[in-house]
């Protein structure tokens, strides 16, 4: 019964996500089902240990989708 449920029921989707400190150098990588709490964590497509003490390379992260309504945000004076 118990495999039954696990086909039935979508399993908890885990995301990469790096440590990076005010430099921009990775310090640590986490995966989980939701964003770590604190500040500096950014959300990867996927975890290189050899980026562990080095800057994320273009294109490691994850960009958040932008909002619809562009045309209605404040800008800058």
């Amino acid at each position: 019964m118990v495999s039954l449920l696990h086909l039935l029921l979508p399993a908890p989707r885990h995301t990469a996500y790096a440590l990076l400190d005010m430099n921009g150098t990775c310090l640590a990588f986490k995966h989980c089902s939701q964003v770590p709490e604190g500040d500096g964590w950014v959300q990867v497509h996927e975890v290189q240990l050899a980026w562990l003490g080095h800057a994320l390379p273009d294109g490691a992260r994850v960009c958040k989708p932008t909002s619809r309504r562009w045309h209605q945000r404040n800008l800058a004076a």
